[in-house]
């Protein structure tokens, strides 16, 4: 029967058939022998991350750090698995892959990016609305200082200084909402504790002027003299021009002339 079917088929095809299997075969081979050291399993890696292979290739360096752990590649791989878990935005285990690098090669010659990379990964797990956690901005700028103190002749300075700046505005917002919050329920005491924060912690922001003037209006609404006038002297000094400044007598006279602020 075989030969019956093997008769019919056209002998062209039939010597096609053993070249087809010796491709075949040397493929397979190809494979195997692309992967039978750290350095090929490593370009392996390499190329299925530029190929956007991203699960394909954090595995295939796990591979390399497991099987080759004294190798070279093993170091370069645990690096690499970080930098792929931040390309395919997993910012979570991108901070983890890099925290757990730095504790484990705090010597190594790129030390400085990883630490940046660190503090971008806590960056970009920051909400895009001031009205949630914003706790992970403080790690971001530990790192980005960091950055900045240890290696001031980095390539990665500027950018950490710039995205430093970002999550302080971030948390300087935080702190405006939050107070005004509580301003426009007339609960001033704690009004007033939110803009004083602001004011100390986050100056040079955009937000000096409206945090000293609501900071001054909370004052005078608890009666505080001594913030009354610390608060309004600090917007005459910084903010001369200030609209905020023809309020305050206004402001001080409709809390009663006993708690009227001398000059």
């Amino acid at each position: 029967m075989l030969r019956k079917i093997l008769s019919t088929v056209p002998k062209v095809a039939l010597s096609i058939i053993p070249v087809f299997a010796m491709i075949l075969m040397a493929s397979c081979a190809s494979d195997e022998k692309k992967t039978d050291s750290a350095e090929s399993t490593f370009a392996v890696a390499q190329e299925y991350e530029k190929d956007e292979r991203f699960e394909e290739a954090i595995k295939k360096y796990a591979e390399v750090k497991n099987k080759y752990p004294y190798s070279q590649f093993a170091t370069k791989a645990e690096l690499a698995i970080a930098d792929v878990y931040y390309k395919q935005e997993s910012y979570g285990e991108a901070q983890i892959n890099y925290q757990t690098f730095r504790e484990l090669h705090p010597t190594h010659p790129q030390i400085d990016y990883v630490i940046f990379r660190t503090g971008l990964s806590f960056y970009q797990q920051l909400p895009e609305t001031i009205d949630r956690d914003l706790s992970l901005a403080n790690d971001a700028i530990t790192a980005f200082d960091e950055v900045m103190k240890r290696f001031p002749k980095s390539e990665f300075v500027n950018e950490a200084k710039e995205k430093k700046e970002t999550a302080l505005k971030k948390l300087a917002e935080k702190e405006d909402y939050v107070g005004d919050f509580y301003f426009k329920r007339k609960i001033y005491d704690s009004a007033l504790l939110r803009y004083e924060f602001l004011v100390a912690n986050y100056p040079k922001l955009g937000l000096d002027e409206r945090a000293l003037a609501r900071a001054y209006f909370s004052a005078v609404k608890v009666k505080d003299r001594v913030k009354t006038k610390k608060y309004r002297d600090m917007l005459k000094t910084q903010f001369p021009d200030s609209k905020e400044l023809s309020s305050l007598k206004d402001a001080e006279k409709e809390a009663g002339e006993n708690d009227k602020v001398q000059d």
